[in-house]
């Protein structure tokens, strides 16, 4: 039975979702301190969260059986995500259940802002009638300037479109024919800061976006411009827009979040030409409602069959693409797990190299599933698929994906190159008909090894009565050989036996092994 947790207040339907999945128990507590979560977070599978709870190492730590953390809504900013990864922790967030609101928030504010329609209303309601006072400007045939055109960018510029205003763009990850289906030109930085009479953001928070709108920023723009900020706070230097803004380089803006939250930033938002909404941009009935439902059923899928969908520290795989890609998982996970047992030194890098028809497929997982298998067999700490990438990295390991159209021997083929301190290693894998794994290839040598049990891969030179000695040794000590192939490099005088068991060789055994003629070494090998 798994217990999940949910410890801010949501849409009753999550505990309705989750209570009906099967082998899943659901508890409902709110409103606790750090040290009441932190106290009882160990008995739990699973904590899906709001914004309220800050999921910090401190409680990850004390997560003993923490497999999933849900996030209803977009931002992750409260979860400590390097911590959960590290821990083997998959984050899940639902960025789509919000697009639509977050969006609309963002052109009432725009329209708001270019009307001056809140301070209007503060007006009347201290029994004023300022008419001439609070002037506004159009916003039909203006230009809008969208940073950043992915969900709710694109919402915007959908919604500003329909009020008649051209609207360009810049992201570095949308292309131009993508944007001209939208009815978008995109522009450069430069050029959509020098164009723009209504600027609005919508890109994430992270290292690169940080005070990416800041004093050089705001130099550029035209004189009077409107920003409109419903993205994430930090990513507008809200000091370099208090100055814009008291110089009249920028005519008002409208902000929604802020670099602190709750925000001590008096000074900005007492000024007259801002309106401000407290972090309002996913607040609806129908979005919170949405986001709410949409993680707990990602919850219940993730435990019932191992879906990962909107995970934020592992690429997202359907149900239906996993039943596609697992033959290949296991294979890398064998290959990697093969592969890291012949090794000698540290290692040093990776190169996995795809070729034929995995190609069409996204093989982030499969690439993660190899470095779990290599990791696996040397570390004594769990290594699973989400913090197999976080040790690689902890370890200096260089991990290279190469995908090549050249023609291989087998129709999917996956090459694994490892380099150490002491030397570098090569195993190929493929799937056979529908979910018959093969290694293909261990260094110069081609093969069609089961990768299954357990197994000796024996170097000898290509003489009489290597393996007639090999048989006869395992044999006289009661292992019984249950396959076993042969593959020889005849101009070299070199071969390569690998041999499956049906049980592990024992130490002395070994010792009589490596001590036959021509034998050159003798590696057991568990998978």
């Amino acid at each position: 039975m798994k217990r999940v947790l949910v410890s801010d207040a949501m849409a009753s339907d999550v505990a309705e979702i989750l209570g009906n999945a099967p082998g899943i128990k659901v508890d409902i507590k709110t409103g606790m301190k750090p040290d009441e979560l932190k106290a009882i977070i160990k008995d739990y599978d699973a904590l899906i969260v709001r914004s309220a709870t800050k999921v910090t190492a401190e409680i990850i730590e004390a997560a003993a059986k923490l497999s999933a953390i849900g996030r209803a809504g977009a931002g992750v900013d409260n979860i400590d995500i390097p911590a959960a990864s590290k821990r083997g922790i998959v984050v899940m967030n639902t960025p789509g259940g919000n697009t639509v609101t977050t969006g609309e928030h963002a052109i009432a504010m725009m329209v708001s802002l270019a009307r001056k329609i809140p301070q209007a209303t503060a007006s009347m309601k201290a029994g004023l009638w300022e008419k001439t006072k609070f002037m506004g400007n159009e916003y039909c045939n203006k230009t809008l300037g969208v940073i950043g055109l992915g969900r709710v960018g694109a919402v915007v510029a959908d919604r500003a479109i329909g009020l008649k205003v051209n609207v360009i763009a810049h992201d570095p990850f949308i292309s131009p024919e993508v944007a001209e289906k939208m009815g978008v030109k995109m522009v450069s930085m430069d050029e959509l800061y020098a164009n723009s009479d209504f600027i609005t953001v919508h890109s994430p928070l992270a290292k690169e976006t940080r005070n990416l709108v800041n004093e050089a920023s705001f130099a550029k723009m035209k004189k009077g411009v409107f920003l409109i900020h419903c993205a994430r706070g930090g990513i507008v230097n809200e000091k370099a827009l208090y100055d814009a803004l008291q110089s009249g380089k920028v005519a008002g803006a409208a902000i929604d979040v802020f670099e602190e939250e709750p925000t001590k930033n008096m000074e900005l938002i007492g000024l007259d030409n801002v309106i401000c909404t407290p972090h309002l941009g996913a607040s609806t009935d129908e979005a919170q409602t949405n986001v709410a439902i949409a993680i707990a059923h990602q919850i219940a899928a993730y435990f019932a069959t191992g879906e990962i969908k909107g995970a934020v520290n592992f690429p997202s795989v359907s149900v239906d693409v996993m039943a596609m890609i697992r033959p290949y998982l296991d294979l890398v996970e064998k290959l990697g797990t093969f592969q890291a047992q012949l090794l000698t030194g540290a290692i040093q890098e990776v190169t996995i190299e795809y070729s034929g028809d995995i190609l069409n497929h996204n093989v982030a997982p499969i690439t993660i599933s190899l470095i779990k298998g290599l990791l696996d067999p040397i570390l004594t700490k769990t290594v699973n698929y989400i913090n197999a990438p976080v040790i690689a990295r902890e370890r200096g390991i260089k991990v290279v994906e190469v995908k090549s159209t050249e023609t291989k021997d087998y129709t999917n083929m996956i090459a694994l190159t490892v380099k150490t301190s002491k030397e570098s290693s090569q195993t190929a894998g493929a799937v056979f008909g529908k979910k018959d794994l093969r290694i293909v290839r261990v260094n110069e040598f081609p093969v069609e090894i089961i990768p299954e049990g357990y197994m000796l891969v024996v170097s000898n030179d290509d003489m009489p009565g290597v393996i007639g000695n090999l048989g006869t040794t395992l044999g006289n000590n009661k292992v019984n050989i249950a396959r076993l192939h042969l593959s020889r490099d005849a101009r070299a005088k070199k071969a390569l036996v690998v041999l499956n068991t049906d049980s592990p060789v024992a130490s002395d055994v070994l010792d009589k092994l490596r001590k036959l003629p021509h034998v050159v070494s003798v590696t057991p090998i568990k998978m």
